[in-house]
């Protein structure tokens, strides 16, 4: 089964900074995505973009929310529609007149599946923290105290420790990193210290 998307560009440039309201995006997860793992799993990766669009590429409150967007519906049509997966949520955003750098980066956050190459900020950064928060996520539930007092140490045992988290793909996130320009020890850090926070 191809996911491959045929296709390079998404939505239409007039409608750059149209977004969805945190209510309407909160009604769309709770319609396509019933599995509450996998809703964990988008508001955690969410969470991750909207927080480090803040603290690391110091946008502003509407740019972060775009961000944060596109983490929390970047697997939206996953759970119902796998065999669309991508290409459902992003026509739908489109008929919705979403802006189109929201649409690339949900579009890119699997390249080798879709076809679609990471390039703006947004596009790696969600494509960096994917598998990683997943990764980070399995490990947090094996410590009694989850993320509190969890070190990077650790993490990164675990990321180096193939049998972990198996399904989570390390050359995924070490291509990731290449992309972003930013160091895995940095991401983990930034897992560790913001992730727990989001349910």
């Amino acid at each position: 089964m191809s996911l491959h998307l045929g296709r390079k560009t998404f939505g239409d440039i007039k409608n750059a900074g149209n977004v969805l309201t945190e209510e309407q995006v909160s009604t769309l997860l709770n319609e396509w995505v019933l599995n509450e793992r996998l809703k964990l799993h988008m508001l955690q990766v969410g969470g991750l973009m909207g927080a480090w669009a803040k603290k690391v590429e110091n946008l502003s409150e509407t740019d972060a929310w775009r961000w944060k967007m596109a983490g929390l519906l970047h697997d939206a049509d996953w759970d119902q529609w796998p065999d669309q997966h991508c290409k459902k949520i992003i026509e739908h955003l489109e008929s919705l007149n979403i802006d189109p750098e929201l649409i690339r980066a949900i579009a890119s956050h699997g390249h080798i599946h879709f076809g679609v190459e990471p390039v703006t900020r947004m596009d790696k950064m969600l494509y960096a923290f994917d598998e990683l928060s997943g990764l980070m996520h399995a490990y947090s539930l094996m410590r009694p105290n989850g993320y509190e007092g969890m070190e990077r140490k650790g993490a990164m045992k675990r990321i180096k420790e193939k049998t972990f988290a198996a399904n989570v793909s390390r050359e995924d996130i070490r291509d990731a990193c290449e992309r972003a320009e930013v160091s895995l020890e940095t991401l983990v850090d930034f897992i560790i210290a913001h992730q727990g926070s989001f349910k």
